[in-house]
């Protein structure tokens, strides 16, 4: 069992990215397995995001032997290895690109420097270390926070209006580098069915899906962050995935998704395609809406291939 009392800091998520889970971790915690806490088992994530229940289950189980996480968006999965592997100078060219753009006078020079940072970003061939700072910087003064592609790839967000943004948050890419190495987090790149690959004979392992959320209108656009598109025939492959590795004895898992038959009862696509599986819902705010008139609370579905408390 792991020792994690060195952490100097909590770990946390270093960026910030469309349907986080920050603040549904206290309900996804009630519904996690009682077997979790019983024995040493395998963390696999297939859509990472943003990290915080990646952070969460490193911080809250030692006894996690192998941890496994995956990202379609190459840019996103390359930050997660700078992070682990070169915080040091990350940092320090985070660092740089904060004192040069909080030593601009005024909002109109920022912005030429934002929109001037995003061109190479976009556009440049960049080694890892730039890449994944440029990233950080983008997602720290772009508008909202958000990360979105167009349908060639490329980050297109406009600028935000930030008075003093915090640019290079040493203490939380420090704490996560200590906990990815604590446990050798394995970083994939790709589909999320070649996380299947990594479930190995008799051992405790658990998934914890947080695929594209699917629209819950045609106006809606929960899954429309990166070129890659997550359609309904995605989400049927993702249930077929969930109903094959639940074939196996040993894997459990989680999945969260849009409610979208609390916003149309006809609407019972999940309830069909994961028919037979345990089906829950909890509150979450939606904050990432450009009208703040349509952010506030809504239900999700948290889907699950056991029953807390049964016998597991």
């Amino acid at each position: 069992m792991r020792e994690l009392k060195t952490l100097k800091n909590k770990a946390k998520p270093f960026i910030k990215w469309v349907g986080g889970k920050g603040q549904l971790l206290s309900q996804i915690e009630a519904a996690l397995p009682d077997m979790l806490s019983k024995a040493p088992f395998t963390y696999i994530e297939p859509f990472v995001g943003g990290g915080a229940m990646l952070f969460f289950m490193l911080q809250k189980y030692p006894n996690i032997e192998r941890v496994v996480i995956n990202d379609i968006n190459r840019n996103l999965t390359t930050a997660y290895s700078v992070v682990k592997d070169n915080p040091e100078k990350l940092v320090n060219s985070l660092k740089n690109i904060e004192r040069e753009y909080l030593s601009l006078p005024n909002e109109e020079l920022r912005k030429d420097f934002y929109l001037e940072k995003r061109e190479v970003f976009n556009n440049e061939i960049l080694n890892v270390i730039d890449k994944t700072s440029l990233l950080l910087f983008l997602n720290r003064t772009c508008f909202n926070g958000l990360y979105r592609e167009n349908s060639k790839g490329k980050f297109n967000v406009p600028f935000g209006r930030y008075t003093n943004p915090t640019i290079c948050n040493e203490e939380i890419i420090y704490a996560d580098s200590e906990l990815l190495n604590c446990y050798d987090v394995e970083i994939l790149c790709g589909d999320f069915e070649k996380t299947g690959s990594k479930i190995l004979d008799n051992k405790l392992t658990f998934f914890y899906f947080d695929p594209p959320y699917r629209p819950l209108s045609s106006t809606s656009s929960f899954n429309s962050y990166v070129k890659e598109d997550f359609n309904d025939d995605n989400q049927r492959a993702l249930a077929d995935f969930c109903r094959e590795i639940s074939t196996f004895n040993n894997v459990k898992w989680a999945l969260s998704n849009s409610d979208c038959s609390a916003k149309n009862s006809k609407d019972q696509f999940f309830e069909d395609i994961y028919n037979g599986f345990d089906i829950q819902r909890v509150f979450a705010s939606r904050m990432v809406n450009a009208n703040a008139n349509k952010r506030g609370k809504l239900t999700e579905l948290l889907i699950k291939n056991y029953i807390v408390g049964a016998t597991q």
